[in-house]
């Protein structure tokens, strides 16, 4: 089963004074149910624009995408809320008013999370009190919560020191095993691809 599909997406960005830069210029392909899919090429390739795309939070200049509704969202900067609590960021994306399961189930599923990413005795704790790869676990907890059919991750451990990070993906490949879950992946880490089913190279605007 196809979970996420990009039919030709193209992506311009008009700025003043300047002609149009075309960034992407027609990207295509599928992820199916399950599979972790890595994205790679050079810096300024189009590759977080073409995330965002994906995950909705960008309008593409034309094409289409169809994607699930539950979607997770892992960032290179964790995106944490510096004012709640670790397992309050991990709640937060069971309360926009779409998840209907309870807040005791919840609340239950939060801690078991951070339990196995080994932060079950930081619940309390403030963003500001974790290390770069204590936050980057609560994104990980925060981005699976509500049990997504599609993880989007950008650059998850470019933040992060090299023996941090591979622990991370670790994390990750153990959480997801057994699951539907499917993985599209933006990262210029060898290591992080290597988790992946499938790499597909951004160049030119264009999947090569």
């Amino acid at each position: 089963m196809i979970v996420l599909s990009a039919d030709n997406i193209k992506k311009v960005f008009k700025l003043p004074h300047q002609a149009p830069i075309g960034v992407l210029k027609g990207v295509s392909f599928s992820v199916s149910n399950g599979e972790k899919v890595a994205i790679v090429g050079r810096s300024g390739a189009g590759k977080s624009t073409l995330l965002n795309i994906l995950g909705g939070l960008e309008k593409a200049t034309s094409g289409e995408v169809s994607r699930p509704k539950n979607i997770g969202f892992i960032f290179q900067s964790y995106h944490l809320m510096p004012e709640l609590t670790v397992i309050e960021n991990v709640l937060l994306p069971t309360m926009n008013g779409k998840c209907t399961l309870g807040r005791e189930i919840y609340l239950q599923r939060a801690k078991e999370l951070l339990e196995r990413v080994g932060l079950g005795d930081r619940l309390e704790h403030l963003p500001a009190e974790l290390s770069g790869g204590e936050r980057q676990r609560v994104a990980l907890a925060r981005a699976l919560i509500t049990e997504p059919e599609l993880v989007l991750a950008d650059e998850p451990t470019g933040n992060l020191d090299s023996m941090t990070g591979a622990e991370i993906l670790r994390i990750f490949k153990e959480l997801s095993e057994g699951t539907s879950v499917s993985l599209v992946i933006v990262t210029h880490s060898p290591e992080a691809a290597a988790i992946c089913d499938r790499v597909l190279r951004l160049e030119n605007g264009m999947i090569a």
